[in-house]
């Protein structure tokens, strides 16, 4: 009809399977963009080819290396050989300077099993790049050798704070505990023992102290077997006094013991000693001596005064380090003097700015002894000490 105005049909809307075919595509690319988007950040984590060993510490240290060019790709065995190799250098770089620290640093050294570090080198005591022997062993470089040097002897002499006061020199490697090798465990075999012993680099040495090697009439030749070069060091005190320490040692552990008394005299009457007694025997160093020069030149022995220890630590570590042909680094500088404990303690322990002296077994106080038991003592060993001044060239002023 002319008149009448046609009206235009309205769009259908889109069926509903369509638009759930829509949303279903819509997830699909979107889960398909995440797993992609975490595969490739997996990827990234996972070993590849090392790109020119050691170029990034070298851009680290200022060295402007890169990545030589970008393009220079190792194989992984080779790579890995080279970086060793580098941070090898860089350890054996660290111990020069270590070294050259240490001979003018003085007290502000800090010892340590390893070696020694100065004060302000780094935060704590856990860096591995500030002990030598730690980042040592995390490479696995240096090795395990049987020890150039050993401490002897004597119980109750200073052997402890021997080695603790050693240990301030970098280039000397210890083992803490007496290993007891070359009297209860030589069995075990020399591979065993070796196992002990620290990892060392060239040029330091490796060390082990066992009191009870001096009296124990094996060790000599045991000793001479492994090594007939071994330096061994004996640190001897007035064996009077050596005696009353042990005793006290042994009252602490058991307080039911006879009096000391007691155990020294077979027969108090006669006054004759009882040399049985391994406190009376130890101190006839005469005696243990010959045994170990029957296997080791007198010149391959160094006597250490027990005393000397006490009053001048630093002459007697200067007699050390000299005997074992090492630089003099440790010296008066490094000690102080403890009143309370009766001896001297290093100034610095490692990792703190705390004074570090020996444990409280160390210094104890001795039982009142009678000074009729303690002149009778003096007189039996006068004869021996005579011997043993005789036999070392040495006087000790023990009478």
């Amino acid at each position: 009809m002319a008149g009448s105005s046609a009206t235009a049909p309205a769009a259908e809307p889109l069926p509903r399977s369509i638009f759930k075919k829509f949303l279903v595509m819509l997830c699909s690319l979107l889960m398909s963009l995440y797993v992609f988007y975490c595969l490739a950040d997996r990827c990234q984590t996972l070993p590849g080819p090392i790109i020119a060993a050691g170029a990034a510490s070298e851009e680290e240290e200022g060295g402007g290396g890169g990545y030589l060019g970008g393009s220079a790709e190792l194989p992984p065995w080779q790579a890995a050989a080279a970086r060793r190799k580098r941070l090898l250098q860089r350890l054996k770089q660290q111990q020069r300077r270590r070294r050259q620290e240490a001979a003018g640093a003085g007290p502000e050294m800090l010892p340590g099993a390893g070696g020694s570090r100065p004060v302000g080198s780094g935060g704590g005591g856990g860096s591995a790049a500030g002990t030598p022997g730690t980042l040592t062993s995390l490479l696995g470089e240096g090795s395990k050798r049987l020890p150039q040097a050993v401490i002897i002897g004597v119980k109750k002499g200073g052997t402890r704070a021997l080695l603790e006061f050693l240990r301030v020199h970098p280039d000397v490697r210890a083992v803490g505990a007496e290993p007891h090798f070359f009297d209860r465990n030589y069995e075990r075999g020399l591979a065993w023992y070796r196992d002990l012993m620290p990892r060392t680099l060239e040029g330091q040495i490796t060390m082990e102290k066992t009191p009870s090697y001096f009296v124990t009439k094996e060790a000599p030749a045991r000793i001479s077997s492994m090594s007939k070069g071994t330096k061994l060091i004996v640190v001897v005190r007035d064996p009077v006094t050596r005696a009353i320490s042990d005793y006290t040692q042994t009252l602490s552990k058991k307080p039911d013991i006879p009096t000391f008394e007691s155990l020294t005299f077979k027969n108090r009457t006669t006054g004759l000693i009882d040399t049985s007694w391994s406190a009376i025997q130890i101190g006839i160093y005469a005696k243990h001596l010959e045994n170990w020069l029957l296997y080791f030149p007198i010149g391959q022995i160094l006597f250490v005064s027990g005393e000397r220890l006490i009053s001048d630590p630093a002459g007697e570590l200067g007699r050390v380090q000299d005997f074992l042909g090492l630089k003099r680094i440790i010296t008066d500088k490094h000690f102080y003097f403890n009143k309370t404990k009766g001896f001297p303690c290093l100034k610095k322990a490692e990792g703190s700015s705390k004074p570090h002296c020996l444990g409280k077994t160390k210094g104890r106080t001795h039982p009142d002894i009678d000074q009729e038991v303690v002149q009778r003592l003096r007189d039996f060993y006068r004869p021996f000490n005579m011997k043993f001044y005789q036999m070392t060239g040495q006087d000790f002023g023990w009478d």
